[in-house]
Order: structure tokens, then sequence, then C-alpha cells
């Protein structure tokens, strides 16, 4: 396969490789469907639900903790007992609610790969959604490395699981680009030389990336 340097000579960028986040990068947000479900099942207001349950994913992501251990004990905190079939259920949403593309990026993310740019998905993700992701989209070929936080027992914004990156892409810090939509995974990336955008929109995107004379737009 060629890379960058060869198939875009035109790239003024500088950069070799692409690091992308997945959650509300590469898919959307969960629906309100998906939020109500959960919420009236810990007995919760869905309108802190969602914030509640992404303060609790550390450990579950990292590979500290089982499916039925993290949802167990998010039940605790809830005050709700949760029963092994209503485990079983809340895995499956689980997956399923973070398995909506977001079309746009998977397409520029097929572009960039095309050309030649290194390719690696950087995301805080337990086993279950991995395998779940690996199963369901196969446009997970267009990334030439997956790091994802429960395999290597290291979540972002650790600075293992981005030197652990690097290292898979074999290009310098300064050479590889990280998208993500949350500041705290961008400040320890460019702590060790990454560039970094943080994901709002594919507009917004498309108009930092061209401020970085990045050769390939979505």
């Amino acid at each position: 396969m060629t890379r960058a340097s060869d198939a875009a000579p035109h790239n003024n960028s500088g950069i070799a490789a692409v690091i992308l986040d997945y959650g509300e990068v590469l898919c959307h947000q969960p629906t309100a469907e998906y939020i109500d479900f959960l919420s009236r099942t810990f007995q919760m207001d869905p309108q802190t639900f969602l914030p509640s349950y992404l303060k609790t994913r550390g450990p579950y992501d990292r590979g500290d903790l089982l499916p039925a251990e993290y949802w167990r004990n998010f039940g605790v905190q809830a005050g709700v007992a949760i029963s092994e079939p209503t485990i079983e259920r809340l895995r499956q949403v689980d997956n399923e609610m973070w398995s909506r593309p977001n079309e746009p990026m998977v397409r520029w993310l097929q572009k960039i790969h095309d050309a030649g740019f290194k390719t690696a998905i950087l995301s805080n993700m337990p086993t279950d959604m991995a395998d779940h992701v690996r199963k369901t989209f196969d446009w997970l070929a267009h990334f030439d490395h997956h790091i994802f936080s429960g395999e290597v027992r290291s979540a972002k914004p650790e600075p293992a699981i981005y030197q652990h990156t690097i290292q898979a892409l074999g290009v310098p810090p300064s050479s590889a680009l990280f998208i993500d939509d949350r500041e705290e995974n961008l400040v320890q990336a460019r702590a060790i030389g990454i560039r970094t955008i943080r994901y709002r929109s594919v507009e917004q995107l498309r108009e930092d990336l061209l401020a970085l004379s990045f050769p390939i737009l979505p």
C-alpha cells in the first residue's frame, strides 16, 4: 500500500497518521428512546442519566469490571436491584445505542485510508462493545490499528494509551492528528506532541482541517 507521502503529494500539513475517537465522532449520541429505557430501568431522571452513566464508565472501559459487575454496581448506586435477564438486556442496549454511524465521518475515514494515511481508532470501549463493533461494521477495516481501552487495559486520558497508539502507528507524535469530541482527552495527546482537533461537527472539522492544510476533507 502506498503511504500518505506518495498518495497525497500536495500534503503540506506534515500529518502522516490520523487517530479517530469512536463515540460522538464516528457514531452519534444515543437517541432519546435508548436513554428513556435505561433511565426507567434505573428509576432515574432521563435528563441526568447520561451524565451519570458516562461518569461511571472508567473502570468498565478500562477492563477492570466485567459487564455484569458494571451494571450491578450501577444499580447499587441508583438504589435498584438488577436481575440477570435485565443485565443481558442492558448489555444489548449498551451496544445498540452506540451503533448509529456518523456516515460522513465513515466516508472520510475510507478516503484518508485509501490515500495512504495511517489510521487508528482510539476509543474508551469495553470488550463487550469492541466485539460488537468488529462484528457489525465492515468499515473498521479502514483502520490499520484498533486501540480499545478494554483490550489494552488503559483508558483516555491516561498517558499510556496515547503512547501505545503512537507506537502502533510507528510515526512521531508530531506527525499524528487525533480527533476526539472531549477536550480532556485531547490535553494529554497534546502533552506528548500529538496534534489535535476537537470534533463538534463535520462542518467545523472541515474548517479545522483546512487550517492545517490537510489535503482530504470530509
